[in-house]
């Protein structure tokens, strides 16, 4: 599915969008892509440095394999989200504003009514929009899901999750721009979801990690 999120900055006179009913924040988008992002009209000449989004599982890999990198581990993906730091609900520590300011690019207001961007952004922000953690690492929570190797298991970390799982869905960490505390609390680090890996959404992209 091609999706979009609510309120994602200024739209395409070509934005047209079939509205998910259970879920109404969400709509199909034909034509988005990484290149045109909200979709035919749309484009990304002002986003060079933030995350790429619209980039299936599949998409991700073919870079890799390109690049000569590989996507990590949920195993890797998290502890190089938490930053040195343990048993903390961020990647900063367990407060979610410091000084009265946002930590990571989430949604803020009601949701999903309004989104007041309290944090400065609507939808995606910069890469360096906010300090890193203390590996050095960027927004690795906020912002956009990101892509891991793994298949999707109930269980973290499942020692015994096959590498050909039959769940289908492949594992995805650090929430997004559209997580809200009422509703999508996914931008702790220890919270996980899954996507099917031909799926690409507005609030979804990756990095990448090496072998030493």
């Amino acid at each position: 599915m091609l999706a979009v999120g609510p309120l994602c900055g200024p739209r395409p006179a070509s934005f047209r969008a079939q509205v998910v009913a259970e879920t109404p924040w969400w709509g199909q988008m034909p034509g988005a892509a990484w290149r045109t992002p909200l979709g035919p009209g749309s484009g990304i000449g002002d986003l060079s440095d933030h995350p790429v989004v619209h980039v299936s599982h599949d998409d991700a890999l073919a870079y890799c394999d390109w690049a000569g990198l590989r996507l990590p581990t949920e195993n890797e993906w998290e502890y190089a989200a938490r930053g040195g730091l343990v048993g903390q609900r961020y990647p900063w520590g367990n407060d979610s504003l410091r000084r009265g300011r946002h930590r990571c690019n989430i949604w803020q207001g009601p949701f999903p009514a309004h989104n007041t961007a309290e944090d400065g952004w609507l939808a995606t922000a910069p890469v360096r929009a906010y300090e890193p953690n203390g590996y050095g690492l960027f927004n690795m929570v906020g912002n956009v899901w990101e892509w891991s190797a793994d298949w999707w298991s109930p269980r973290a970390f499942d020692p015994d999750r096959p590498a050909d799982s039959q769940s289908g869905a492949r594992v995805i960490r650090g929430g997004s721009f559209l997580c809200h505390d009422s509703y999508c609390n996914r931008y702790r680090v220890s919270a996980r979801s899954s996507n099917t890996p031909d799926s690409t959404t507005a609030n979804m992209g990756f990095r990448c990690a090496a072998d030493v």
